[in-house]
């Protein structure tokens, strides 16, 4: 019933209001604003922020040997450095595919390729857990994906699927976090839909998830055909949401409702 409401409640959305230009920089807030103090207070506090228990799991997943007996240190050595800033600029470009990656994407071609491992399933526990954990060393670093020639053909894909009515209640992301922020559906707050928590922890899925996950519930809530996890075009909308995030600090690993 409550996804219900929901979608009528977007439907009304959308018939409403009009359209409005993209948010000005200085105008960009992060869900964290949105939240209450007790919400805020569990992500500034790492013993209390949930997510800190899938970066501890990240840790020791980045120290531990594999298959070709290598581990990410081996490589990379000690993440606060190696890693710090990394995050910020995922999704990024890779050459030897011809397009963009996010950051689950590269740790699995690393995995694959240098760990001679298998993959880790997407949204899987370990995924998540060493996203987070090189997430967790970009906190407070701006949002500073590339856009160059070779990602923004990329940027305009995400845009458009962004501005893109779809689904049965026929709507865009944008309808809702471009024109509407600041108001409420269903009882809670409609934010920007900046991306600069993931992953993520959800009280209502009492569980880490990543960007992905949260793109295809918004699709599902619209009634949208839903891409599977890693489809290039989430992807290329991962990468446009982070270029319309720049220059906002990573707060990985935020809390949200």
């Amino acid at each position: 019933m409550r996804a219900w409401r929901i979608a009528a409640a977007l439907a009304i959305v959308g018939a409403a209001f009009p359209a409005i230009a993209e948010i000005p920089t200085a105008e960009r807030k992060s869900g964290y604003d949105f939240m209450s103090r007790e919400s805020r207070a569990m992500q500034d506090d790492d013993t209390a922020n949930a997510g800190m228990l899938w970066v501890l799991d990240g840790e020791t997943l980045w120290n531990r040997h594999v298959a070709a007996e290598k581990s990410c240190a081996d490589c990379h050595g000690d993440a606060r450095t190696s890693m710090k800033g990394v995050a910020a600029r995922y999704p990024a470009f890779s050459p030897a595919l011809g397009r963009p990656v996010n950051l689950e994407q590269r740790i699995n071609i690393c995995r694959t390729d240098r760990q001679q491992a298998k993959p880790f399933a997407y949204e899987s526990k370990d995924l998540l857990a060493l996203t987070a954990f090189v997430g967790r060393q970009s906190r407070g670093i701006p949002i500073a994906v590339a856009d160059d020639a070779q990602t923004r053909t990329f940027i305009d894909s995400g845009r458009e699927a962004f501005t893109r009515r779809q689904g049965q209640l026929n709507l865009s992301c944008a309808q809702c976090h471009d024109d509407n922020w600041s108001g409420r559906l269903a009882g809670n707050s409609v934010t920007q839909g900046q991306p600069t928590g993931y992953p993520i922890y959800r009280l209502e899925w009492q569980n880490l998830g990543s960007l992905q996950r949260r793109l295809r519930n918004c699709l599902t809530g619209v009634r949208a055909v839903v891409p599977a996890l890693g489809a290039q075009e989430l992807v290329e909308l991962e990468l446009f949401l982070m270029w319309r995030a720049r220059g906002m600090p990573l707060e990985t690993p935020g809390v949200r409702p």
